[in-house]
C-alpha cells in the first residue's frame, strides 16, 4: 500500500528516553510497562511493550527511543498505553528502534 506525503506528515514519531520500567504480568503476552519522557511541550507518557525477549528493566532505563504519540489510548489489561515505541520485530523479538547519538527528548523524527 502506497501511502502519500501528507498520510506520513500526521504521523507524530518522536525521541523519548526511558525513565521507568516496570513487569507487566496482567499482559496477554510478556511485555513491560513503560514512562517515557518527551520533553517539556508533550511530558512523560507510558507504554506496554513487548520487548522482554531482548531487554531488561535495568538495561532500558536511560535508552533513547522513537515512538509514536499522536494514536488514541489503547487499553491493554489494567493499563493505558499512550504511545506506540517503535521497533523491528522477528517472531517473539523485537529490537527497540533507538539513537545512536544523544538528542533532546520530544523532537519530531521524520
Amino acid at each position: 500500500m502506497t501511502i502519500t506525503w501528507a498520510d506520513f506528515e500526521k504521523i507524530e514519531i518522536r525521541v523519548g528516553t526511558i525513565i521507568a520500567v516496570e513487569q507487566f504480568p496482567k499482559a496477554r503476552n510478556p511485555s513491560f510497562k513503560l514512562s517515557i519522557d518527551f520533553g517539556e511541550e508533550i511530558g512523560i507518557k507510558k507504554s506496554s511493550a513487548q520487548i522482554t525477549a531482548l531487554y531488561s528493566p535495568d538495561a532500558l532505563i536511560g535508552t533513547q527511543i522513537a515512538a509514536v504519540i499522536n494514536f488514541p489510548p489503547k487499553q491493554i489489561a489494567n493499563f493505558m498505553s499512550e504511545c506506540l515505541v517503535l521497533g523491528a520485530v522477528q517472531g517473539k523479538e523485537v529490537t527497540l528502534i533507538t539513537l545512536d547519538k544523544p538528542s533532546k527528548n520530544g523532537l519530531r523524527i521524520s
